[in-house]
């Protein structure tokens, strides 16, 4: 079952953003960064994976990014997000010291209560692994509570990997399985070739008892339902983020509304049966 952050959050305006300060920002990839924030007055950030925040830049803006952390570390917030827009670019020139507004959290979360007992498979590209890893993380913590555990992410070239020494350390362990793709190999890589829908149909676990994390490019995420799908996962075992065009973070504007839903509202974690219909309509 997902909740909202309402049911979780004290009760707010939640329009009024919080402050919190920078505490440390690290340089992932070439256009993409990660930044830890600690809130002003010293309150502890409850969240559950796959919930998002309103980050403000004062003078600038606000965008909704998917918090990234470990979802048991109430004292750090944790955002992984590309510099692609005016918002995202000041983010990345903020330095340790400076403030910014928070709003959240807010959206539905990955129903990682419900697949207890299951395997549990999630599927990322590209930066799709940052909104995952609180749920990577809560499956770690809870480990004896699942079936398999796997991770399967692609990324465009070995230089584009997210999180490349964690991915590392998780390979190394002998509890889940984590395996990697690349759409083109540059430099020594000699690991999988191709894209990330290709490991879905390579296995290592049971369909039948399996649910599926789904996060990345809205192609990618589509193609790797459909590659769930063709594998023997329920339409009602896979689920997808779908973080586009969010404005207020709590369904008043009407800017995120996607066929009958609103994103920042109804998802960003959809479950695929209630959703794959509306993948079949161009430029909605």
């Amino acid at each position: 079952m997902t909740m909202t952050a309402h049911s979780l959050a004290e009760d707010r305006d939640p329009m009024l953003p919080r402050l919190f300060r920078v505490e440390k920002v690290r340089r992932d990839l070439s256009d993409t960064f990660t930044m830890e924030l600690l809130a002003e007055d010293g309150w502890e950030f409850v969240f559950r994976p796959g919930q998002f925040n309103m980050l403000y830049v004062f003078g600038v803006g606000e965008i909704p990014i998917s918090i990234s952390g470990d979802p048991a570390d109430r004292s750090c917030l944790v955002h992984t997000t590309r510099a692609v827009g005016q918002v995202s670019q000041a983010l990345n020139a903020l330095k340790a010291g400076d403030s910014i507004g928070v709003r959240g959290p807010f959206g539905t979360a990955w129903p990682v209560e419900s697949a207890y007992g299951r395997d549990l498979v999630f599927v990322a590209g590209g930066v799709g692994l940052a909104p995952l890893r609180p749920a990577i993380y809560h499956a770690m913590s809870n480990r004896d509570r699942y079936g398999r555990v796997m991770v399967l992410y692609g990324a465009r070239t070995p230089e584009d990997i997210l999180y490349k020494k964690e991915v590392e350390r998780w390979r190394g362990r002998f509890d889940m399985d984590v395996l990697v793709t690349v759409d083109r190999a540059t430099g020594k890589w000699s690991g999988n070739v191709g894209v990330v829908t290709n490991l879905v149909m390579k296995g290592g676990f049971d369909p039948q008892q399996a649910t599926a994390f789904i996060c990345g490019p809205e192609v990618m995420m589509r193609y790797g339902a459909q590659a769930m799908e063709k594998r023997g996962v329920g339409r009602d075992h896979i689920w997808l983020s779908m973080e586009r065009n969010m404005k207020c973070g709590c369904g008043l504007c009407g800017h995120c509304q996607w066929g009958p839903h609103f994103v920042c509202k109804d998802g960003p974690v959809f479950r695929y049966d209630r959703v794959a219909d509306l993948f079949s309509v161009s430029e909605l």
